[in-house]
């Protein structure tokens, strides 16, 4: 299997730990990184948990190759080298191929819990529109972006997670269909995110919110980038923020 430096420290080879020392990792990694989202798992029975802290940690890796230290110092070519590598890492991994601690946690959770591929390879795409999508035009084009990084964590999680028997999506339906809720939640947080972080991404040259709506509100790309607080720009965070909040209902 292929191997880049943001997934080397999931070595050591994987016939060195045992399962239960694998999960036991995942578990350390999601403590560490994610406390309150860690506290909130303590709730699921082990197994879920397990397989619930070993996918935060498949994404923790992807995120890492676009936005750890290490990641601002390297050329775009060599990040989406890293990113066609990882693809690859987690194709085989789906088929069963096993090298690293991490690989034999996520096997067992692909097995036991009938985790799909496309999600997984969603998110890798995401992550290769940050090194292409600096500007969305519209919110069609960021809720894309939205859905990959963020949604396809969704649909990673509900076949651990499982549903209530008595639920159903619609009275018309017998069938419980999560996937919808599922996206949408990602598509809420991420969008959370977005509106947190808007300094921050405008020090690396990002911009999330859509270019028509900013155009929209009388406001504009260079005041962004400038830090100018206005009217405008307060109308366009209350929009902004009603939205993200209408993800969540």
């Amino acid at each position: 299997m292929a191997s880049v430096s943001s997934f080397s420290s999931v070595m050591p080879d994987a016939t060195l730990l045992s399962l239960s020392e694998a999960f036991e990792r995942c578990r350390a990694e999601t403590a560490e990184w994610a406390k309150t989202f860690y506290l909130g798992t303590l709730l699921m029975p082990l197994e879920k948990r397990q397989a619930i802290w070993a996918i935060y940690v498949w994404c923790r890796r992807t995120d890492e190759i676009m936005d750890s230290p290490e990641a601002l110092s390297k050329p775009k070519e060599q990040l989406l080298a890293e990113l066609d590598a990882w693809e690859h890492h987690t194709r085989e991994m789906f088929e069963g191929c096993i090298d690293t601690w991490l690989d034999k946690v996520m096997v067992d959770t692909i097995h036991r819990f009938s985790q799909p591929l496309k999600p997984y390879l969603d998110m890798i795409e995401g992550m290769r529109m940050d090194l292409t999508s600096l500007r969305y035009e519209s919110f069609s084009d960021l809720q894309l972006y939205c859905y990959r990084v963020a949604g396809t964590v969704g649909l990673m999680s509900e076949k651990v997670m499982g549903i209530d028997d008595c639920y159903t999506s619609a009275p018309w339906s017998e069938e419980a269909e999560t996937s919808g809720a599922a996206v949408a939640l990602g598509i809420a947080n991420q969008l959370t995110n977005i509106l947190r972080d808007v300094g921050e991404d405008r020090q690396r040259g990002r911009i999330y919110l859509p270019l028509d709506e900013i155009n929209g509100f009388g406001y504009s790309e260079s005041e962004l980038l400038d830090g100018v607080i206005n009217d405008q720009w307060r109308n366009l965070m209350a929009f902004q923020i009603q939205r993200a909040r209408d993800w969540f209902k």
